[in-house]
């Protein structure tokens, strides 16, 4: 990703599933003359929509929304080029763009950028998915030690992406992965992460969780089945999806698929919570994105950014 050199203000609200990072992203826009760019690795994909808690409001424009099918990858890499061309032609017409999602990894890519790093091999991956994982370990171990002592032996993706970078460069992944790193410049970024009270939290993703269901989404997974999206398909891996799609093929009950699927998004909030609280340089807002006093508190620290990038 190359270097941009467009100068603006870049807002970024970010935090656990169910925190109301829309809302707030939402009001920030509407206030501040912004535009809305996704940062959730499954809103990217079109037909995802109830399991996602995909809002899309006309209010504001709303970009990098259902942009693939559901049977295409999609990299941080890839997610990072485009958003920086986003954000490019955002700035460019005077406005602000506001990054929303909880994907902590896509907002690495973005602002810090990735180690320059093969495209994937699927034929070598083909022949890496067909060993236990404990003898791509040792494959690891030889081609690059120090890569092997970080990744756990179970690991399997991890350890499939780090053979598969050591045969594509003939070198250790370590010091691929040690080279420069080009993320986005030119623009004075504002992180907000939300943090309200876990019991709170999980409480309000029980009940979000449960309402899903209510709303449609078993049929929705039905529809994509019968639209052609095969059940290996990559959303269908995200909590809800997996227990929505087990109801569509009868194996388990609706109950007890809304029970997994909560159990399932806590656990994610919760490393979620992990992954955002060694990010450098966050605001933290404790509570909920639809809260008024929040929203409040991100508009003026927002505003004084924007103040301050004038002066």
């Amino acid at each position: 990703m190359e270097p941009l050199s467009v100068a603006g203000i870049l807002l970024a609200v970010v935090g656990p599933t169910a925190s109301g990072k829309s809302d707030l992203a939402l009001f920030l826009a509407e206030r501040l003359g912004g535009e809305i760019v996704n940062c959730d690795s499954l809103q990217v994909y079109r037909g995802f929509d109830i399991g996602t808690a995909k809002v899309i409001d006309e209010k504001v424009p709303h970009h990098l929304f259902d942009i693939l099918s559901p049977s295409d990858l999609f990299t941080a890499g890839e997610y990072a080029r485009r958003a920086a061309a986003v954000i490019a032609e955002i700035a460019s017409r005077g406005k602000t763009p506001v990054l929303a999602g909880g994907t902590g990894f896509y907002l690495r890519a973005l602002l810090e950028g990735l180690a320059p790093a093969p495209e994937r091999n699927e034929r070598l991956r083909e022949k890496l998915e067909a060993r236990y994982p404990r003898r791509l370990h040792r494959l690891l171990k030889r081609l690059d030690p120090a890569a092997a002592a970080r990744i756990h032996p179970h690991d399997k993706p991890k350890l499939i992406r780090a053979i598969e970078v050591c045969v594509a460069t003939r070198r250790r992944v370590t010091d691929v992965l040690a080279e420069g790193r080009r993320g986005l410049t030119g623009f004075t970024v504002t992180k907000f992460a939300l943090n309200p009270p876990r019991a709170a939290l999980y409480n309000r993703i029980d009940r979000r969780t449960k309402s899903m269901f209510e709303r449609g989404l078993v049929s929705e997974v039905h529809a994509l089945l019968d639209q052609g999206v095969r059940p290996e398909a990559k959303p269908f891996e995200a909590p809800g999806y997996t227990e929505a799609l087990a109801v569509v093929r009868g194996s388990t009950t609706e109950a007890a698929a809304i029970e997994s699927a909560a159990r399932r998004t806590r656990q994610y909030a919760k490393r979620q919570m992990t992954w955002f609280r060694k990010e450098q340089g966050v605001t933290w807002l404790a509570g909920f994105g639809d809260d008024p006093q929040i929203q409040a508190q991100a508009k003026q620290i927002s505003e004084n950014a924007t103040a301050d990038k004038r002066r």
